[in-house]
């Protein structure tokens, strides 16, 4: 069964709060300084996180920034990779920053960013490594906006932060990270209790992907449907949509109950996003020791 020990994980780094002022958050250079690409003299100041970076020329990246109030942006960090630039420090893959960005046309301009959280600790793994990158491309695919933004990234932060101190075990995190973007996201499963008969718990319990609803013992059997969630997986993933952000990964789980857990997650993310996630395969691969052979 699941444990939850009810305290709470403690992560100050990485906390998504606000700004402090509101009027931090849009800054709009003197109407005289205005030419006529005016555009890019509007600066907003957020925190966010790097999902993605591409490099192009010798020291500049293009970054995919996800953000606190503002969804997930195009940023282009010039001289970013000089260790020179004032960008450096901040703009690294999976670096958690204060950014304030100078809007243009297609995409936005870092002036200036300072590091909150770089999560040194997701190259120590090489499993945490994948796994950040999958749940990077799941942020993007998803691409929240509104509070949904503010949540996902909460989420996203607690998830690399699990994965970076070696907290709990990366398929777990994998887990966790799936159902609970997909229900922040308006995809809430039904885990009330069997849509047939109302029972809530006692034996296995078949979890649709599809219709995101449970059915008992009973009931999937006159189905002829098999069971995939043991007593711990369905509390677990009770736990995971229903629980308060501060205790989402205050529980356990054997490795039975894990295993059912990981393939039910997996199969509700992949029947609600448009396409496979490009980077699940490798992890698979990881975290199923399949690369030891090769």
């Amino acid at each position: 069964m699941v444990h939850v020990d009810g305290q709470p994980l403690g992560i100050p780094s990485v906390r998504c709060g606000g700004l402090g002022r509101a009027d931090e958050r849009y800054m709009l250079l003197p109407r005289g300084k205005r030419g006529p690409g005016w555009w890019g003299l509007l600066k907003l100041t957020d925190k966010g996180l790097v999902l993605r970076e591409v490099k192009y020329g010798e020291t500049s990246r293009i970054l995919t920034v996800f953000t606190q109030n503002h969804g997930i942006l195009s940023v282009s960090a010039k001289g970013s990779l000089n260790p020179k630039s004032k960008l450096f420090s901040a703009s690294g893959l999976y670096s958690y920053s204060e950014w304030v960005l100078r809007e243009g046309r297609k995409t936005y301009f870092a002036d200036e960013a300072a590091p909150i959280e770089v999560f040194f600790g997701l190259r120590e793994r090489v499993e945490s490594l994948y796994l950040a990158a999958y749940i990077a491309e799941l942020a993007q695919m998803l691409s929240p906006v509104g509070e949904e933004s503010a949540r996902i990234l909460r989420l996203t932060l607690n998830s690399l932060y699990m994965l970076s101190h070696h907290k709990k075990d990366p398929a777990l995190v994998k887990a966790v990270y799936e159902m609970r973007a997909l229900a922040e996201s308006g995809f809430m499963p039904g885990l009330l209790a069997c849509e047939e008969c109302g029972k809530y718990e006692g034996g296995p319990f078949h979890f649709s992907a599809a219709s995101g609803t449970l059915l008992c013992g009973s009931c999937a059997e006159k189905r002829e449907i098999m069971c995939n969630l043991n007593e711990g997986a369905l509390a677990a993933l009770r736990h995971i949509v229903l629980s308060d952000d501060d205790k989402l990964y205050s529980f356990t789980l054997g490795k039975e109950g894990l295993g059912c857990l990981g393939v039910a997650s997996e199969q509700y993310a992949l029947h609600h996003l448009h396409t496979p996630p490009r980077s699940l395969v490798p992890l698979q691969m990881i975290l199923n020791g399949e690369t030891k052979d090769r």
